[in-house]
């Protein structure tokens, strides 16, 4: 059995304080989901060092939104891998659809960031899916296998069996244009395939979460396709209530 994640991605929202509340309240609704549920929380860099004091002991991992590429230097603003890790976060979020989008990463960088994610001892949730015009021309699944490819493919196996992968259909996030259930698990056996077609029955094992716009009252249909093993969560992580509505939807 796939373990089942739902992972709520803050992005730059809330402050410390906001931050420390979100975070209680998590866990204060907790008890009212299913213990094989995991959760993950990634705030902002900020708010890490007393989110994971809330969560610690309480099963919620934390994970940092992003890593520098580098391990440690004149990088300024830059936050490493190791000083995420120093915090007792166990996750970093790389290769999220804005950090492709608005500041240019490309698969040389992700391939970098993700050496120093295994260096210390953390565990990536990576991002693919397509945009748009790719989708429309037909491209999305070679847009995809590309993108898995190009990074996950040069990851040893031990590796690849600590990996988490998140589709996200960008098409549909913030478009007026809604992915279906039946084409988020369209694209993720095709995901788990072309996964297979590297590391073979491990991929059985991959986590693939769905990142496009989970909420409430759509994730129980999304959640029972075969290979959507969980969410990664934006805009309805940022309530208490609403991220363990989609805990209980299992």
């Amino acid at each position: 059995m796939r373990k089942k994640i739902v992972a709520g991605n803050w992005k730059m929202n809330t402050t410390p304080v906001e931050g420390v509340e979100l975070a209680k309240g998590i866990v204060a609704g907790m008890r009212n989901v299913d213990k094989a549920v995991n959760f993950i929380i990634a705030p902002p860099f900020t708010h890490l060092s007393e989110v994971v004091k809330v969560t610690r002991g309480t099963g919620i991992a934390v994970s940092a939104q992003n890593c520098a590429a580098e391990a440690k230097g004149a990088y300024t603003g830059e936050v490493s891998a190791a000083m995420i890790a120093s915090l007792g976060v166990e996750y970093v979020i790389l290769g999220h659809s804005e950090r492709r989008q608005y500041y240019g990463e490309t698969s040389e960088t992700l391939n970098k960031k993700m050496v120093q994610v295994f260096a210390n001892n953390l565990q990536p949730i990576y991002c693919i899916g397509e945009m748009l015009e790719e989708r429309e021309a037909g491209k999305h699944f070679d847009v995809v296998k590309q993108q898995l490819e190009e990074v996950v493919f040069n990851l040893e196996p031990a590796q690849f069996e600590k990996t988490v992968i998140a589709y996200e259909p960008v098409w549909a996030i913030g478009t007026g244009k809604t992915a279906t259930a039946d084409q988020a698990q369209e694209m993720h056996a095709f995901i788990r395939e072309t996964l297979k077609s590297k590391f073979g029955e491990l991929a059985e094992q991959t986590v693939i979460l769905y990142g496009g716009s989970a909420k409430p009252d759509n994730a129980k249909e999304l959640f029972s396709k075969a290979d959507v093993d969980g969410g990664l969560i934006g805009g309805a992580a940022l309530k208490a209530a609403d991220f363990i509505a989609i805990g209980q939807s299992y």
